[in-house]
């Protein structure tokens, strides 16, 4: 990492997007705007997800990490229906409310397939996009997923979460990012409503239903990233939406599990600052 990418000030900003008090950090001043969508674990923010990517990033774009609303800092009102419409909506009023027009998106599981739907229900907001680990097409629940969703708060269970599904190697996973997930997991209501999201009925947080016709449908650049022994979102789902897509390519990292932004940090922001600085694509190989 050079001086410059280390000295990076990742801003913490906050934004009214529809009534929603949506925190989000930025960095970077580039032409070009690269919005980082986070996953879906407990204890989940812009900044644990993205803390090592948005300084790569920051040298040629202006990046944004924004925190759907249920996650992080990002509170809804009480009666709100948690669900791809509803993060697919607060999302598109992010660009609004930011005046991006247009921009390319880095999704992480969850934030991949929120990106792909802006790639199908708004393509002229996408230029081109980076699913990470990403649910699609014949996915099937997974020990991992219900490990995910099942989470109950403590210390302990967040460790076990974190060494043994959502990295491949137990060793990258500090006391510090424990304790921070877990803080931010029983911050206030945060677990009331992670938990909402997955099994009150009202909320339809757990339909990750793609249809295969639209997925062929979608022409923007992408790069499909998996790492090979994720437990979560097992490897074949990409290879699945590599074949339906028809403008993908496939990176797998081997010995690498959920967490390849973290996991392969380096080889992750490289890869990604490639394939985005790639304005000429020569579509699927």
């Amino acid at each position: 990492m050079t001086a410059t990418v280390a000295a990076t000030v990742l801003a913490e900003k906050f934004v009214d997007v529809g009534g929603i008090r949506t925190r989000y950090l930025e960095a970077g001043s580039g032409a070009r705007t690269v919005v980082l969508l986070h996953g879906s674990g407990p204890g989940v923010s812009a900044w644990a997800n993205w803390r090592l990517t948005m300084p790569v990033l920051a040298q040629d774009y202006r990046v944004l990490a924004p925190e759907m609303v249920g996650y992080g800092a990002s509170r809804g009102p009480a009666d709100i229906r948690y669900g791809v419409a509803t993060w697919l909506e607060h999302m598109i009023g992010f660009l609004d409310a930011l005046d991006v027009p247009r921009a390319s998106f880095v999704g992480n599981s969850m934030g991949g397939l929120i990106s792909l739907h802006i790639a199908i229900t708004q393509p002229r907001r996408l230029d081109r996009m980076v699913l990470m680990g990403t649910p699609g097409i014949g996915m099937r629940p997974t020990e991992g997923l219900t490990a995910v969703r099942k989470y109950e708060p403590s210390p302990e269970n967040m460790r076990e979460l974190l060494t043994s599904y959502f990295a491949h190697d137990p060793s990258i996973i500090g006391d510090d990012l424990v304790q921070a997930r877990y803080e931010a997991s029983i911050a206030g209501d945060a677990h009331e409503i992670y938990r909402s999201m997955f099994f009150d009925p009202r909320h339809s947080g757990n339909d990750l239903a793609l249809d295969a016709d639209a997925v062929r449908a979608v022409t923007a650049p992408t790069l499909l990233v998996h790492g090979m022994h994720d437990k979560v979102i097992p490897v074949d789902v990409s290879w699945t939406m590599a074949g339906l897509l028809p403008n993908a390519d496939l990176h797998v990292f081997a010995r690498c599990g959920h967490w390849t932004q973290i996991e392969r940090a380096d080889e992750f922001s490289r890869l990604v600052a490639g394939f985005l600085g790639d304005s000429h694509p020569e579509g699927a190989s």
